[in-house]
């Protein structure tokens, strides 16, 4: 009786929505367990195999063990748990979640941590969690001009991007460089697609050491977007691209026809060598 009244227990807890226990886990296994009507002395056959076929003891669960895992709470090595979920036909990822480790914020865990040694990433894009991002954009978007992406997103959804999965991309906005927006060249390449947070609207004048700490902004006006610096002096707001693109300045009345939708704190772009930056029209 007692039995039955913890795993309804531990059942209910689980569905509930709250943080599983070691113990949950632990009695989930066992109902797969006696879902397959496999027994305590079928599992510790099954893993003396697999402990063969490795050629290492560690994969053996014995059947105190296994006792112990589905009623003690007791947390099974990664060689027991590969051998369970061997058995039971289970996903190694999800058992892991089952024990309170979501596998799915790896990466982002890891991007939180600053390593000073350039180094490759091992986690594989297509296993690791999931994040908001738009699926469907407005028909009549024309690539070809610098866009506020975020008011073309027709749809959002939810896809597998590693990395990404530590961000709010939702809260922030998209904007998009047009695929001849060479303004910003070559910092931005054009058809880079940026993130702008729109909490730092505050034009900065100064603090910056070079050009890659200076704020990059992304800002509205009367003919439609652009991304770049910027200095503003009373009412005049002068857009400044990088002096390698050749564009002129642009100056502006501030903030009657232009507006700072906010600073770009995050860029995706690609490196194409083979592609050159036309010459600059005159007056542009």
């Amino acid at each position: 009786m007692g039995a039955n009244v913890r795993t309804a227990n531990a059942v209910t807890h689980w569905y509930s929505g709250q943080h599983p226990t070691m113990e949950d886990a632990g009695q989930r296994l066992k109902r797969v367990r006696e879902r397959l009507n496999l027994r305590y002395r079928d599992v510790e056959d099954a893993s003396l195999r697999i402990a063969e076929r490795r050629n290492n003891d560690e994969y053996i669960v014995a059947l105190s063990r296994l006792s112990d895992i589905e009623n003690k709470g007791t947390i099974p090595s990664i060689f027991r748990m590969y051998t369970l979920c061997a058995i039971y036909r289970l996903d190694v990822l999800e058992v892991l979640q089952w024990y309170g480790v979501d596998a799915s914020l790896l990466p982002s865990d890891a991007a939180g941590i600053e390593i000073e040694k350039t180094h490759a990433i091992g986690f594989q894009a297509n296993e690791y969690g999931e994040v908001q991002v738009p699926l469907r954009l407005d028909p009549g978007l024309d690539f070809a001009k610098t866009t506020y992406l975020s008011r073309m997103i027709q749809r959002w959804g939810r896809l597998p991007l590693m990395l990404l999965n530590g961000l709010d991309l939702k809260a922030h906005r998209y904007g998009y460089i047009g695929s001849e927006d060479w303004s910003m060249y070559p910092l931005l390449q054009p058809s880079s697609l940026i993130l702008v947070d729109e909490s730092k609207r505050r034009v900065i004048m100064s603090g910056w050491l070079n050009e890659f700490e200076r704020p990059i902004y992304f800002f509205e006006h009367r003919d439609g977007f652009a991304c770049g610096w910027c200095h503003l002096e009373d009412s005049k707001l002068v857009l400044q691209p990088h002096p390698a693109s050749m564009y002129p300045p642009q100056i502006y009345k501030y903030p009657e026809d232009i507006d700072v939708i906010g600073q770009v704190v995050g860029v995706a772009m690609r490196l194409d060598p083979s592609r050159r930056r036309p010459n600059a029209p005159i007056g542009s």
